[in-house]
């Protein structure tokens, strides 16, 4: 591997190291991703609108009227986007260019 190779890829770790948090990974278990709640209620809620969300989906029935805290789920679902992650793509990006 040519010495700017290895520098590249010496970056990509530090930048990896910096920026890949969100996927958690132990040695026995799948990646795992934190979630994290304010108490046990709101994790009730978030499971609960999510279901009520996939069932009215299922049915396809604008007649109902269901109440679900679509609010809640849009936040849930912005917890889980990986801003890190895309950062850090941003930054190898950038270096392949530079490279290219």
């Amino acid at each position: 591997m040519e010495m700017n190779e290895v520098k590249k890829l010496e970056e990509i770790r530090k930048l990896s190291a910096r920026y890949l948090n969100t996927l958690k990974f132990s040695a026995k278990n799948s990646p795992s991703a934190e979630i994290k709640m304010l108490n046990y209620s709101e994790l009730g809620c978030v499971i609960t609108n999510m279901l009520k969300l996939c069932i009215l989906a299922l049915e396809q029935d604008n007649g109902k009227n269901k109440v679900i805290d679509i609010g809640l789920i849009l936040e849930q679902a912005l917890h889980l986007f990986p801003t890190d992650e895309m950062e850090l793509l941003d930054l190898v990006q950038e270096m392949l260019v530079q490279e290219a």
